[in-house]
């Protein structure tokens, strides 16, 4: 029972970091979480119908015989957005390297210096952390601040 609910909590988790991760084009060589973002967003709209393209083909042209094919591979097709969801949601709950945690402190120290509430930085911040820290430098820093990381 509880690989079902880590499953669904690690899905949910997944959409969470998926809505909170900036997608801006300075992040895109330092991290695959866009790439991965616009996949799965992609495969959420366009699988269920090649899904259901894949048996209804068969149905319509009486090709029964065929059916577990096209049923494996309608499966298949709907996977491909859940596999995007749950690399999202244990990315998010993976801990930072040491590298990317200081960065991470660095940002959350730059945003705190300039004077926007924030919360208590992290000790072992983990990817969501980061995402949320870089959505408010994105938007509360002036690009001169950014500079110096992007």
């Amino acid at each position: 029972m509880s690989n079902k609910v880590s499953l669904v909590h690690n899905l949910r988790d997944g959409q969470k970091y998926m809505d909170a991760w900036p997608m801006r084009k300075e992040l895109n060589f330092m991290f695959p979480e866009q790439r991965i973002i616009k996949a799965t967003k992609y495969g959420v709209k366009v699988m269920p119908a090649i899904a259901a393209i894949s048996v209804l083909t068969q149905m319509a042209f009486n090709n029964y015989q065929s059916m577990p094919q096209a049923v494996i591979i309608a499966l298949f097709a709907i996977s491909l957005p859940i596999q995007g969801m749950w690399w999202l949601g244990s990315r998010a709950n993976t801990r930072l390297p040491p590298a990317l945690a200081g960065w991470y402190r660095e940002i959350h120290q730059k945003i705190a210096e300039s004077g926007f509430a924030l919360e208590p930085v992290k000790n072992r911040p983990r990817y969501k952390e980061l995402a949320q820290i870089l959505n408010r430098a994105f938007r509360q820093l002036d690009k001169s601040s950014l500079e110096r990381w992007f």
